[in-house]
């Protein structure tokens, strides 16, 4: 009987210390990107996180649906994101396509988002077309 509880302790102790310290706490983030009510596909969204964001080791990313959608995930530690603030990306690929390649640049782009801590449901970007190509 006793080496029983021996073992369950190190099982135990040996779960307890493979925890990863560095492993953000992540909430669910979903949402849509259109431009002119249509959805922009083929191609990425990314989030960078911002000042006062309590994890900024990595950029969460998603691939765009056909209807425009995501479902953001954080590599390697799978769906979700940080709460906190963010600057958003679109992949440099579709950026150009759209004719908004400032859109692909962090200093530039104007697409922000704030993430709850429960979590961001739904959320949509509207692009814009460019001055440049409405003319």
């Amino acid at each position: 009987m006793p080496t029983r509880w021996i073992n369950l302790c190190l099982v135990l102790l040996t779960f307890a210390g493979c925890s990863d310290p560095d492993r953000p706490t992540l909430v669910p983030a979903t949402g849509r990107v259109t431009m002119n009510g249509q959805p922009l596909t083929a191609g990425a969204i990314i989030f960078h996180p911002g000042d006062g964001n309590p994890y900024m080791k990595d950029k969460p990313s998603s691939l765009l649906q056909l209807d425009g959608s995501f479902t953001m995930k954080t590599f390697p530690f799978g769906e979700g994101v940080s709460p906190g603030p963010y600057k958003v990306t679109l992949a440099p690929e579709l950026a150009t396509r759209i004719g908004r390649p400032e859109l692909a640049h962090l200093e530039q782009t104007p697409l922000t988002v704030d993430v709850p801590v429960t979590g961001l449901s739904d959320h949509l970007f509207v692009v814009a077309e460019s001055t440049a190509a409405a003319r």
